[in-house]
């Protein structure tokens, strides 16, 4: 009898997603592309790769996609090195050449601009970093570029806004481009559950980035300081309580009643309930 042929760590991580990962990875992101329409028939999609987990899952499953699709698409593996450590570049490098995603890297300063700024340098790294990922999407003759947020992003975020900003607003799951005509942003996983992309990574022994910041680069053994991860220890601790009070969140995001509400906002106006009353 021949001996077994051993797998290659991109084949063992695609097959983990086939079979292991299959209800908790593949069948949520088939779900977020058929429920909120983020795929056509000749799209051609920038796959935006930042080196984090989130976004090299993104790229995989993607890359599985088109291989058994039923009408053609192309992608683009798009990596944007906006000032990385030589060692941050690198990591991601070996990892896409590790689950066989051939990238494409272009150059840009944000890192400097950003850190030089008095005010809000994070805000303005990520305005940047869009507009930049817009522009050479668009240069390649994409008409989408995809992100790597995934459910636990649009719970967190949801919460951040009526926490911290006095607001309630949504991560959407597609959006148009305000600056750049005929493009589009998606969000594939949105459906898929953030502890289920770390139990992929563990389970394949692969190591990502952490963050694309030049102050918090690191890979997952640390987790920079931040409003968002008060947020996610929040919901650990309702959880307790709870276990289901952050699809709660999630769905209610999908069932808002708006004649409940004193107040909305509408294409930047507000708009009171006085109105109509």
């Amino acid at each position: 009898m021949p001996p077994k042929r051993e797998l290659t760590a991109c084949q063992k991580a695609e097959r983990s997603i086939q079979k292991t990962y299959r209800d908790r990875l593949w069948t949520p992101f088939i779900n977020a592309l058929k429920t909120y329409d983020l795929l056509e028939e000749g799209d051609k999609i920038a796959v935006c790769i930042s080196g984090g987990k989130d976004s090299m899952l993104l790229a995989k499953l993607m890359q599985m996609l088109q291989r058994i699709s039923d009408f053609p698409f192309e992608l683009v593996y798009l990596v944007m090195d906006p000032g990385y450590a030589p060692e941050n570049r690198q990591k991601i490098e070996d990892n896409a050449k590790l689950l066989e995603i051939p990238i494409t890297v272009f150059e840009s300063n944000i890192f400097n601009v950003a850190n030089s700024a008095d005010h809000s340098p994070c805000y303005l790294c990520a305005r940047m970093r869009r507009g930049n990922l817009y522009a050479e999407a668009k240069k390649l003759g994409c008409n989408k570029i995809a992100l790597g947020h995934h459910m636990d992003d649009v719970i967190e975020t949801t919460l951040i806004g009526m926490f911290y900003s006095s607001q309630m607003s949504a991560m959407m799951p597609k959006l148009r481009s305000k600056n750049f005509e005929g493009m589009e942003l998606i969000r594939p996983l949105y459906c898929v559950r953030e502890e289920n992309i770390i139990k992929w990574a563990k389970y394949n022994d692969l190591s990502f980035l952490q963050c694309a910041c030049r102050f918090t680069e690191n890979t997952e053994s640390g987790e920079s300081e931040s409003k968002r991860k008060e947020i996610k220890e929040l919901i650990r601790k309702l959880k307790k309580d709870n276990p289901d009070i952050d699809i709660s969140i999630f769905n209610s995001l999908h069932a808002v009643e708006i004649d409940t509400f004193p107040g909305i906002k509408k294409n930047g106006e507000v708009h009171l309930f006085l109105e109509d009353y």
